[in-house]
């Protein structure tokens, strides 16, 4: 399956079977997504993974009782945290920069200095959704269905998957083999959306 496929057969599932997800299954996936575009490598995903099914229920009641919380096989949880993401800089710096390794991370570090608490969560925010869509297409490629989900009580679930405080939280993902076909796309035509200059 190309991407292209991936993106024109995907769908809004919220109904799966009683497939269980492996961990591997889950990684296989995840190292797709890792290899999303992230401004100055930074990479500021984090990801709860939710296999357990009792984790699922308590995760569910705190995601507005979305059905496909509880149903999926996986649920993963993205989360950004952007001044650990900052304090760890180093561990993201290319290899091929390893000779100006030091001053590569004080100049990304000083590119950040005038941001606000809320304008670093925005950029972590932005970056994980980019990371999210590679999660969706890999999922995808690999026959399972999935549901991104913004409704959910942050501070509940930071609380029930011991996510820090300041974490930004952008979406769920249920993942799992579809037991229902979901809705066709129904989009904007490309020149509804997009302007030339």
């Amino acid at each position: 399956m190309t991407v292209t496929e991936a993106a024109k057969t995907r769908r809004s599932i919220r109904k799966y079977t009683d497939e269980p997800m492996t961990l591997a299954q889950v990684d296989d996936i995840l190292s797709v997504a890792a290899l999303a575009p992230s401004p100055s490598n930074l990479q500021p995903w984090r990801v709860k993974v939710v296999l357990d099914h009792a984790r699922k229920q308590e995760l569910m009641a705190v995601a507005y009782n979305q059905k496909q919380v509880g149903a999926a096989a996986a649920v993963l949880v993205i989360y950004s945290e952007m001044k650990e993401v900052l304090a760890t800089i180093e561990e993201t710096i290319h290899p091929g920069m390893a000779d100006r390794k030091e001053q590569v991370a004080k100049d990304t570090r000083a590119s950040f200095a005038d941001f606000s608490d809320e304008m670093l969560q925005w950029w972590g925010r932005g970056v994980s959704y980019i990371y999210m869509t590679y999660i969706v297409l890999a999922a995808v490629e690999r026959g399972y269905g999935v549901s991104t989900m913004l409704g959910f009580d942050p501070p509940k679930v930071k609380a029930l998957l011991g996510i820090p405080e300041q974490a930004e939280i952008p979406v769920i993902i249920a993942i799992g083999r579809p037991a229902e076909e979901g809705f066709p796309h129904h989009r904007h035509p490309v020149d509804r959306v997009r302007s030339v200059w």
